[in-house]
């Protein structure tokens, strides 16, 4: 199979965990586009859905599917999220699209997180993707030269601002051996919005697109 075969096979699997009569949190991202174009084909089985971005809302709508503001709702039944980077114990590195706040937002609020990605995703250890953290744009300088203190080299990511209206740096050159304890050291930077670990609030289950087709893998 295609690397996209893998992602549409995934995003078929994903269908499987979506509860009746429930309202689910959705992702951002070629793999969770492919999701939310399978979920467009059960819409009626669903009350709605909260999108982590605003791409992801737009093609929520597209497909007649009723998009929620987070605030009103207490918890989601599922969140289904693709990964830039995922390890065995379904610790993540996200936020490539730039979405990193809202889906670890969203993330937070569901009580089941599914993880869905081809085989390419799957590491024995973080950081060969550059880190992406979300900052407040008057603190980039601040922030990129704390960053090179933990051994990163960040790169702004140019012409690029997200849906909250700050700036992405990524954090080059990271072998990420504890992503719990350096996802709270970047976080507590004055001027940090988030990073894109997810380690404190990992996936609960993967859904693995591979050449003999999708591998469940919990931690």
């Amino acid at each position: 199979m295609t690397q996209d075969e893998m992602k549409q096979a995934v995003a078929r699997a994903a269908i499987e965990q979506v509860p009746s009569g429930c309202i689910i949190g959705v992702g951002t991202g070629s793999t969770a586009n492919h999701f939310i174009n399978e979920l467009g084909k059960i819409k009626n089985k669903i009350e709605g859905a909260v999108a982590s971005s605003e791409a992801t809302a737009n093609l929520l709508r597209s497909h007649g599917i009723a998009v929620l503001d987070l605030n009103s709702v207490d918890q989601l039944e599922l969140y289904v999220d693709g990964a830039d980077e995922i390890t065995h114990n379904m610790h993540m590195i996200k936020g490539g699209g730039g979405a990193l706040t809202r889906e670890k937002i969203v993330a937070a609020v569901s009580r089941k997180f599914v993880c869905v990605a081809d085989e390419t995703k799957l590491v024995d250890l973080l950081g060969k993707f550059p880190l992406p953290v979300e900052v407040i744009p008057m603190a980039r300088s601040y922030v990129s030269r704390e960053l090179a203190k933990l051994g990163g080299q960040p790169k702004l990511r140019a012409g690029f601002t997200t849906d909250n209206g700050n700036v992405i740096l990524d954090v080059h050159g990271l072998s990420i051996m504890n992503p719990v304890e350096l996802e709270g050291i970047i976080n507590q930077i004055t001027g940090v919005v988030t990073n894109g670990l997810f380690a404190r609030r990992p996936a609960d289950l993967l859904l693995l697109g591979t050449s003999n087709g999708v591998r469940q893998i919990r931690a």
